[in-house]
């Protein structure tokens, strides 16, 4: 099965690259991955899948840090424009791009779910002459959208999967259900999928990444030590007022906002484990003679465990709502994104390093791992764990241009085919039980 796998990846290389540079042209970012879901949505339509899209896979409750309206129809229209899937677009309207498809083989076996997230950063791709995607013609066409994760290799190696699978059916046992997420970025997507019940059957779970400061060629499986982490915007509303004539009728906002930004740089460390926060972004303020009556921030919370991430927010928001009584401004608080911690099923990973041991272009298996980052996939391993089931979260390494996040980013494009292939390898081959026996009760 291994030699047939291998043989099967090498005829659809090009077609990965292909698909991946397509989804590189036409970034999109969370929620408005309009053209891209419904591209996928018909790909696993034509192979087969079961497709269920839009809001049949998304919980409108939990949708979180999602545009406004006349941003949403806006993106619409341009993705009409650049190609969409005319007959599933229209399900993913107003946000709702979520995407499964589920291959059922008919014959008994466990439920494998996949994750693959879609979504582009609002980042102005590179223009420089040295930037690969320049010279190969392939750069962002959206403005302020790029593909500076590798989300959009996330894309083609979870539509490489489906491919195969399907080729692959009439020997396989079991479900394959495959979860094309939105708005990962922000840590906004995974929740309102989580809560529409997408994995509540599923009974293996593994979510990928490419890079993150892996070498081409290295595996990594382990607990990458994902922080948890809240996603806040926090607004401040004063009154305006002359600055010369009359500024002790004002409400300073701008005020509020820099006591409270100092005063959560401040927060005491916890103790039980990494805890950090970070004002990103400070709005405040007209003129130089106004008194500010608005002010905002972008702040983000992190822990090591949920708990102390819940210590830092609490914090967080008792230093607002004080810095707002201290200049008697009014507060609000919104929360756009948030993920759980969550470690993997040891079982499932010792399986995973094992399998991927026997696959050619996998030269290092890396057993510890730390991220410093966050990833709501998290929460979708959380509700499988809950329900009995395992999960894990694996790292394909490869050569970068740039760090993640910057606009020179890209990567080796060898770890596509590499990804498909060890992934495809360890799904279809399980020759132990994974699913533990206490699994429902």
């Amino acid at each position: 099965m291994n030699n047939r796998i291998s043989e099967m990846v090498e005829n659809i290389k090009d077609l990965l690259i292909e698909w991946r540079r397509d989804f590189h042209t036409y970034a999109e970012a969370g929620w408005v991955e309009f053209r891209t879901a419904s591209l996928i949505a018909s790909r696993l339509s034509t192979w087969g899948y079961e497709v269920r899209a839009g809001r049949e896979v998304m919980d409108e409750s939990t949708r979180m840090g999602v545009p406004g309206q006349a941003y949403l129809e806006e993106q619409f229209d341009r993705a009409l424009q650049q190609g969409a899937d005319t007959e599933w677009v229209s399900q993913l309207r107003f946000g709702f791009t979520g995407v499964v498809g589920t291959l059922d083989t008919g014959r008994p076996g466990p439920t494998i779910g996949l994750r693959f997230d879609m979504d582009a950063l609002d980042l102005q791709e590179s223009s420089d002459d040295s930037h690969f995607p320049v010279k190969e013609r392939f750069t962002s066409v959206n403005d302020r959208m790029m593909h500076a994760c590798g989300h959009d290799a996330h894309m083609a190696i979870g539509l490489g999967i489906a491919s195969l699978l399907a080729e692959l059916k009439d020997s396989l046992n079991g479900k394959f259900k495959l979860i094309f997420q939105p708005a990962e970025e922000g840590v906004r997507g995974a929740k309102s999928m989580v809560e529409a019940g997408v994995v509540d059957d599923v009974d293996i779970f593994i979510s990928q990444h490419i890079g993150l400061g892996a070498e081409l060629g290295e595996f990594v499986c382990s607990d990458l030590g994902f922080l948890a982490t809240t996603k806040l915007n926090v607004s401040f509303q004063g009154k305006a007022a002359h600055a010369g004539a009359n500024p002790e009728e004002g409400k300073n906002a701008l005020l509020a906002a820099a006591t409270a930004t100092l005063n959560m740089h401040a927060i005491s460390p916890h103790s039980s484990g990494e805890s950090r926060i970070n004002v990103g972004v400070l709005h405040a303020g007209t003129g130089r003679n106004i008194i500010p009556n608005k002010a905002e921030l972008q702040v983000e919370t992190r822990g090591a465990t949920t708990e102390i991430n819940e210590y830092m927010y609490e914090r967080m928001r008792k230093i607002v709502q004080a810095a707002g009584d201290m200049y008697e401004v009014e507060t609000h608080i919104e929360e756009v994104g948030a993920a759980p911690t969550c470690t993997p099923s040891e079982h499932l990973v010792a399986v995973l390093r094992k399998k991927a041991k026997s696959v050619k272009g996998i030269q290092k298996i890396t057993n510890t791992f730390t991220s410093g980052g966050s990833e709501d996939a998290t929460y979708m391993m959380s509700r499988v764990k809950e329900n009995g089931g395992q999960a894990a979260y694996v790292v394909f390494g490869t050569t970068l241009s740039a760090v993640h996040h910057n606009e020179k980013f890209d990567i080796d494009e060898e770890v596509i085919p590499l990804a498909v292939k060890t992934l495809v390898h360890c799904i279809t081959q399980f020759d132990t039980p994974l699913v533990p026996s206490n699994r429902g009760e």
